[in-house]
């Protein structure tokens, strides 16, 4: 499987609308119901043959109303648009807990305005109408009683196992009207075991008009817009808390609760491995040492059952195999009866791979 949490930038005029956050938008008024990939401005498209964003859309247009047909809302960062009108505003926002002001500056008719930042920060907008003192419109977020969205992207075990645990503390925090967006077969994991959280797929967020929205993943290239901190300090895990504004206890960590009322199965004693991984550099490549754990096991009184999707994995010359002497439990089956099997065994041994994150 590829690992999706890769967030390579993407270099389009995107990038100069949020940098430059004065550049106007395009001179029609987009369409308000439209809907696009995070990072895209309003009106504007991926181009053909550019990689597909890993989350679902949101809606192009702010979904809030300021004053004077301006718009606003937090789902990519804070979001301002501004209409085709003569009058020039002056706009800032600023980082409630800390009083740093992040931008202030004059507009120009049509502009989309966003922050550089895209995880939880508490902003604070206030728009001027230019040479006047007196704001005409002021607003500090609040998440309570609000639609939040939380994405995590599609297809990745591990890492939404590992980060869930953040989204409902985030949810607990602030008092929002959670949604979190899942891939389906993993959401079945959780989903019965947080009532308080709504889940959908990836392709329903269209339905949805958030207050704020954030995006769950790992970036790279030294990227400290998506995230606070490079998650290579912190943890695979405990960035999701970062990302989404946690400290204190709120960070430790906490496995996500799974349903664990299925009866046993096996009656004698035994063990799980997983043996496959996402890439190669994931795996145990020494070449005795499964055929020497699984001996070692057997020898002492042990089932050993091999719980892998697959039981022969790989990419061009280097192909893994279900470890000899394993029992073969391999196949495509959902991931709670996967559950099932793991706690109810003396103990489990995996890799770097979704299903350690499923034993956790």
């Amino acid at each position: 499987m590829p690992d999706f949490t890769i967030n390579p930038k993407f270099e389009n005029s995107a990038k100069d609308i949020s940098v430059n956050p004065v550049a106007p938008a395009a001179p029609a008024q987009p369409d308000s119901k439209a809907t696009g990939d995070p990072d895209l401005a309003p009106g504007q498209k991926r181009p053909e043959g550019a990689q597909k964003s890993i989350y679902g859309e949101i809606p192009q247009i702010p979904v809030l109303d300021a004053v004077e047909g301006i718009k606003f809302d937090f789902n990519h960062g804070i979001r301002i648009l501004f209409p085709q009108t003569d009058k020039i505003f002056h706009v800032t926002f600023l980082d409630i807990d800390t009083g740093v002001i992040l931008y202030s500056s004059d507009t120009q008719p049509g502009a989309f305005i966003t922050s550089v930042k895209k995880f939880y920060i508490r902003f604070r907008l206030i728009i001027h109408e230019k040479g006047n003192e007196k704001p005409i419109f002021e607003h500090d977020m609040d998440l309570t009683d609000k639609e939040v969205m939380v994405q995590l992207p599609v297809g990745t075990i591990g890492d939404s196992i590992g980060w869930f645990s953040y989204v409902e503390r985030f949810q607990k925090k602030h008092k929002c009207k959670l949604i979190c967006v899942m891939t389906p077969w993993i959401a079945t994991l959780v989903k019965d075991q947080y009532p308080d959280i709504t889940f959908i797929v990836p392709e329903d967020t269209v339905k949805y008009k958030p207050y704020a929205s954030y995006y769950m993943g790992l970036f790279f290239r030294g990227d400290v817009d998506n995230q606070p901190i490079d998650f290579r300090y912190i943890g695979l895990h405990r960035t999701a808390g970062y990302i989404l504004g946690l400290d204190g206890d709120d960070l430790n960590d906490l496995p996500p609760r799974f349903n664990l009322s299925a009866p046993r199965k096996i009656k004698e004693k035994y063990v799980c491995i997983a043996a496959q991984s996402s890439s190669q550099a994931k795996y145990w490549n020494n070449p005795f040492g499964w055929l020497a754990v699984v001996k070692f096991l057997k020898d002492n009184g042990y089932r050993v059952l091999c719980i892998d999707k697959e039981k022969v994995h790989g990419v061009g010359l280097h192909w893994n195999y279900i470890p000899y002497g394993a029992e073969d439990f391999t196949g495509d089956i959902p991931l709670q009866e996967r559950v099932n099997l793991i706690k109810d065994s003396d103990f489990f041994i995996g890799l770097s791979s979704g299903l350690s994150w499923v034993a956790w």
